[in-house]
This record gives structure tokens, sequence and C-alpha cells, in this order.
């Protein structure tokens, strides 16, 4: 196919009236002309490439979403795991090859990268709804410890789609808790218990958890018991031996012929008092709530200390009643610092206590016992210091509180 160039005779006239170098530019402006008439010959004998482009019944195009893998994943005791993923860019009868990628040590040596692993290799045909389902046992996967992974692969004509899987642990554990909440393992500061959940990938999980402990490294282990999953499993400071402040539980599940164990290390304190706050008691608002902070009248039922004549400090009538009070004890400020609960028990037992004291005598400093009702846990102990006395107007004061588990949901 040739093409033709077809020039007006006018142009020519032009030309033929051009000096020399207008005539040269013209010269070069017709040669364009024709390179750029010469391409366009080209590209008009040249047969394009056209790619399809999904359309429905009635031609209009459609966009294709992207592929949606899942799976319920796998744990320590399942044997195996399946992955679904759907296509929506395939179709019916296209065959997808599947396989497993993992960490390896190339041929050639070197880092570790991702390669398909051995032995692997699937094909899926797809049927009408367009979803490949590919099911691989924990052998087969190489998924020996928890924290391995593999990486499943689908390829086809016109889809693709890849899935990690990772390992898990159907066990776990939570921190030692009271009432839901986390604390710290301390001695006689009562019960903690610790939350056990199994949930196996496969479905529900019908064995027991087995629990043992030894208090220390090179100790022998102890069984603590046989629990179900739903029990609490107690743990205590008073339960680790004088100079021994580590424990370590064992919880073991089994299903099947896989076992998963959960290591917990727990290491207990010497008991100490849980909050520090600071108030203030004053002529205008004499009165004080030590289990909340705040400031309230004398008058309040809730002021559990009251502001007397000469500053002095004393429990607070309207509070103090049906069994309920408050009394002191002289301390230092070594044991203050201490805040150790078992040393200001301790010196509040060999003391005399008082109801009502003078903070301008002595070190200012007291061991305090709180009695907020009729069960062991409303026996709250305590310090307090005096930082600070304006002469006929205020008393300032730091204090410590809480020695139990079950007042952390009384001191605020």
């Amino acid at each position: 196919m040739h093409a033709k160039l077809w020039i007006p005779a006018k142009t020519i006239w032009s030309v033929n009236k051009l000096s020399i170098y207008n005539y040269h530019t013209m010269k070069t402006y017709i040669k364009n002309i024709f390179i750029i008439a010469a391409a366009a010959s080209i590209w008009s004998c040249t047969k394009q490439p056209y790619y399809e482009v999904p359309t429905d019944g009635d031609g209009n195009v459609t966009i294709t979403g992207v592929a949606k893998t899942t799976s319920a994943g796998i744990t320590t005791l399942d044997d195996a795991f399946t992955v679904t993923s759907i296509l929506p860019n395939a179709k019916a009868g296209d065959v997808m090859k599947v396989e497993l990628l993992q960490l390896q040590t190339p041929p050639g040596g070197g880092a570790l990268q991702l390669l398909p692993m051995a032995g692997t290799q699937k094909e899926v045909t797809l049927g009408s709804d367009l979803t490949a389902v590919v099911n691989y046992t924990r052998a087969e996967a190489k998924l020996n410890n928890t924290g391995d992974y593999v990486t499943v692969t689908f390829s086809g004509k016109t889809d693709a789609a890849t899935y990690r899987v990772n390992l898990k642990d159907a066990t776990t554990v939570t921190n030692p808790q009271y009432n839901g909440k986390d604390v710290d393992v301390i001695r006689t500061a009562g019960i903690a218990s610790f939350k056990v959940t199994v949930t196996p990938a496969s479905g529900t999980y019908a064995g027991n958890v087995v629990v043992k402990k030894k208090n220390g490294t090179n100790e022998a282990w102890q069984s603590v018991g046989t629990f179900a999953p739903t029990d609490l499993i107690n743990v205590s400071g008073d339960d680790f031996a004088v100079g021994k402040d580590t424990m370590i539980y064992s919880f073991i599940t089994t299903q099947g012929t896989y076992t998963n164990e959960v290591i917990k290390t727990v290491v207990a304190s010497n008991p100490y008092f849980f909050l520090k706050k600071t108030g203030t008691l004053s002529t205008s608002t004499d009165g004080f709530n030590l289990l909340n902070g705040s400031a309230v009248a004398s008058t309040n039922a809730n002021a559990v200390i009251t502001l007397g004549a000469n500053l002095t400090i004393a429990q607070g009538s309207a509070w103090a009643t049906g069994g309920k009070g408050i009394s002191f004890v002289p301390s230092t400020v070594a044991t203050y610092n201490l805040n150790n609960v078992t040393t200001a028990k301790n010196e509040f037992a060999a003391g005399t206590a008082v109801t009502s004291i003078d903070p301008s005598m002595g070190t200012g400093i007291y061991v305090f016992k709180l009695v907020n009702g009729a069960t062991a846990s409303d026996i709250l102990y305590g310090m307090l210091k005096v930082t600070k006395l304006t002469p006929g107007t205020s008393a300032e004061f730091e204090y410590r509180i809480g020695n139990l588990y079950a007042h952390n949901s009384v001191i605020q």
C-alpha cells in the first residue's frame, strides 16, 4: 500500500516566491509532511492488537472484582487447614494450579527465600461459583512450631490469589487477674487467677487443661490440677516459698496426637500499698473521703476523716457508724518510704491505736487501719503523712492505701 501526498498548487507557487533562506525552510517543512504521511500510511496498513474487555449480555463493559481468599487457619491442636478463594476474573472450567511456598535456603545457598515446596502442587477445577477450595495437612505444609507459616498460591489463565497461613497457639493464658483485671502477684494480698482459652481452628475444644508449677527454674514440677477450659486457675503470693519469688506455670492441652503447652512465669512481690494519693483538710472543707480521694463536709456520711480544733485529725462521726471506723498509730519516715504492708501492719499491732491525732506532734506520719464493713476485705491498712500545716487554716497530707486485691474495686 502506498500513501499519496497532495500539495496544493498555491503552496508550490509560494515556494517559488521565497528567498533562498525561506526556500530551504519550506523544503524542511515539506519533508516533515512526507514523513508524517508515510507514518500514517504504515499505521493504517498495520493490524492493531486489541484486548478483550469483559462485557455483559448487552455489551456493556463490566468491572470485575479482586479475588477474595479466606481460611479458618490452623492451630497447634489441628491436623489440617482449608483455604477457599473466590476468583471473579476466572471462568467456570478453568484449572487453578495451587501450591505452597515456604521460607527455604535457595539451591545455590544464601539467605532464606519464599520458595515452592516440593510435593504440594495441586489442581482445582472451578465450578460455576468460581470458587477454589484446597486442603493441606499440617505434615504436608511442614508446620511444626508456633509461628511457622506457608503462603498458598492459586494461579490460573485469568486470575490468581495468594494467602498466608500461620500456625498459631490454640491455647492462650492471661496474666494473673482479679475481677478481670491484670494484677501483680503479691504475697498475702489474696488470690488472683489465670484464665485459659482453648480455640482450635477445627472447632470447640472438648478436652481439659493440665496445670503444673515449679517455684524456681531448677525445681521439680508439681501438679496444680486438671481443669476445664472455663475454670479459673488460682495463683497466690502465699504459694511461693520464702526467699523464692519466681514461679513457673505450665498449661497443657491435648487434642488427638497434638499437644500444646503454654508457659507463664510469675514473679511475686512483697506486699505494698497499691495507691498513693494526696488530700487537704481545711476550715472551709473539713472532711475527706480516703477511699475516693474527695474533699467533703465533715457532716457528710463519706467523710472518713475530719479536721478538728487546732488542726487535729479524727475519724468522721457521720461516717463512723455501724462498726466502721479508722484508727492511727505513729510511724516513721523510713516505714513510709519502705511502702511495705507487712512492716506497717506490724507497727500498728505493736502500737497504741487512737482515733484522733495531732499532726504537729512527732513525725506527722501514721499507720492507719480503716474498717469499712464486716468482712475481712473491708479492712484496709494504709499510711498517712502530713506534708504541710497552715496554722488555723489547713492540713495537707499524702497517703498510701490498699493492701488486698479486693480493695481495688473500693478505692479510686
